[in-house]
């Protein structure tokens, strides 16, 4: 009975020292990319170099995770100069006028083992939309620095024609399903 008691005390410090706690994304250990098909025949990726994300949740396991991710449009890099510029013009991102593409979480459903469905609110080129992506909670550790840190994989696929995004350009020209990977490393905010 003693024993039992000892891992209940110890499982309700547990829950009771990680309540309602707020993780910042590490950029050094982060990428948010992005893929599309060219012409039908070939993927061509791209990332945003400028961005920020931040969790808040209150349980171990980040079942009840609350995402809010920012990324600066003008930061989108596919490694072709005229490309990028192309993607930052009034066709595709129209970084002038809509400068920060956005996702906030609206709810986080049990998928498996350390995998959930991510619900939320994703905001491209004004409009927003919502969404759900694939999330892999991949286990929190105790970094070098002797502090928590957290790995999550979020992957799904979005339909710029949702967004209004680069409209005149037909699926043929760009796929109209849009591949979406962001890699995370999260420290726990002090």
């Amino acid at each position: 009975m003693k024993k039992l008691f000892v891992l209940a005390a110890a499982a309700l410090l547990n829950t009771a020292a990680f309540a309602q706690s707020a993780w910042n994304v590490d950029r050094a250990h982060s990428k948010l990319t992005f893929t599309a098909t060219h012409l039908l025949v070939s993927d061509v990726d791209g990332e945003f170099k400028d961005f920020s994300a931040n969790i808040v949740a209150s349980k171990p396991d980040f079942s009840d995770a609350k995402f809010n991710l920012t990324a600066n449009t003008a930061s989108v890099n596919t490694g072709v100069d005229q490309r990028d510029g192309h993607l930052k013009s009034a066709d595709f991102f129209d970084v002038a006028n809509f400068p920060a593409l956005t996702f906030t979480t609206t709810g986080i459903s049990k998928a498996g083992e350390n995998r959930y469905k991510l619900k939320g609110n994703l905001t491209i080129h004004g409009v927003t939309k919502p969404v759900v992506f694939d999330l892999w909670y991949r286990g929190t550790i105790t970094s070098p620095q002797g502090k928590p840190d957290a790995g999550f994989q979020v992957t799904g696929t979005i339909k710029r024609s949702d967004f209004n995004f680069g409209s005149k350009f037909g699926n043929a020209i760009i796929s109209d399903e849009i591949a979406v990977k962001a890699n995370g490393e999260f420290g726990k905010a002090e």
